[in-house]
């Protein structure tokens, strides 16, 4: 007997693997499925203007990238004690503008340098309902709490998120021929604006997407959103506040992107990239022993052997756990 509905995810040709470079754009979820591709190591760059839920606000951050676009100080606003980008995320944010503008500009350079070589972008968008900075004219990423009178709030419609992405897509495939796009929408409920006002949020979105989808064939959809809401219809599949899905989910979900969009060839490396990265968050009881220095050098060898099979398998940021 079968206990629950199952939603069928149509299956993908050519799949990622770590020869591919992959960047994650968007919610919450993006963050979620993108800490966990560069959990094994895959070449991921993840949100460069930090967290976005959006659809214009995640296409700023594109077209960002694609200008290859350095801010300056007349890009910044200041406001309860801190220095603040409109396009970016409050982990941004900075006491001083030396010191906003060096993250911003560190962080979108390196993921503008590598854009071109992406062979796989994913964007999640989690809200249709957006503010515009009035003094600006701008959709913003983040409201910086400047009073609400400075802001005008809607909620896009379809044709608009098309419009702006029917442009878009055909600027990505210019400057990346090989480049396949991936949408989802979050399925993290916006509570605040209201039950309804959430649905008609995420009708928007899933209706706009479709039509991209069917417009363009290099562009899919893979329904995070479906799963959570038909497959996982329990609140043990939520946090304690009963709008963020639980750890349980996030995993459940991974693994079904997993099977849709990385290559089973590769499981045998996942795996082993697991258990070294399990190795490295060890922490021994006498660091100093003879046994913990042999278990270093072990560690060291097999992450040695692991990058000559693939030397895209990136282990550079576990030196400061002095393996």
């Amino acid at each position: 007997m079968e206990f629950r509905t199952r939603v069928e995810i149509e299956a993908v040709q050519s799949r990622v693997d770590y020869d591919s470079r992959i960047c994650m754009l968007g919610s919450c979820f993006a963050e979620n499925i993108g800490q966990r591709l560069k959990y094994y190591r895959f070449r991921t760059e993840l949100n460069p203007c930090g967290i976005v839920y959006n659809p214009m606000s995640v296409a700023n951050v594109l077209k960002l990238m694609l200008e290859k676009y350095r801010f300056t100080e007349k890009d910044l606003l200041y406001n309860a004690d801190k220095w603040v980008s409109l396009y970016h995320h409050g982990c941004f944010s900075a006491p001083t503008k030396e010191l906003c503008l060096e993250h911003i500009n560190e962080r979108l350079g390196r993921a503008a340098d590598g854009f071109e070589k992406t062979d796989l972008l994913l964007m999640t968008f989690g809200t249709a309902w957006v503010y515009r900075y009035k003094e600006r004219g701008m959709i913003v990423a983040n409201c910086h709490r400047f009073p609400a009178g400075d802001f005008e709030r809607f909620c896009l419609t379809p044709e608009e998120i098309v419009g702006a992405y029917r442009l878009l897509i055909r600027q990505l495939r210019e400057v990346n021929p090989k480049l396949r796009i991936v949408f989802t929408v979050s399925p993290i409920r916006h509570w605040k604006d209201g039950a309804h006002g959430n649905q008609l949020s995420k009708a928007v979105l899933l209706l706009a997407i479709d039509r991209l989808v069917q417009e363009f064939p290099e562009v899919y959809y893979f329904p995070a959103y479906e799963i959570v809401m038909d497959e996982l219809r329990d609140y043990r599949f939520y946090g304690e506040d009963m709008l963020h899905i639980s750890s349980l989910a996030v995993e459940y979900i991974w693994e079904k992107f997993k099977e849709t969009w990385i290559s089973p060839a590769i499981e045998p490396l996942m795996k082993r990239v697991d258990k070294l990265n399990k190795s490295l968050a060890h922490r021994p009881f006498s660091p100093e022993s003879d046994a913990y220095r042999m278990f270093q050098q072990r560690l060291r060898q097999e992450i040695e052997t692991l990058q000559q099979m693939n030397q895209n398998i990136d282990f550079t940021s576990v030196s400061s756990s002095g393996v």
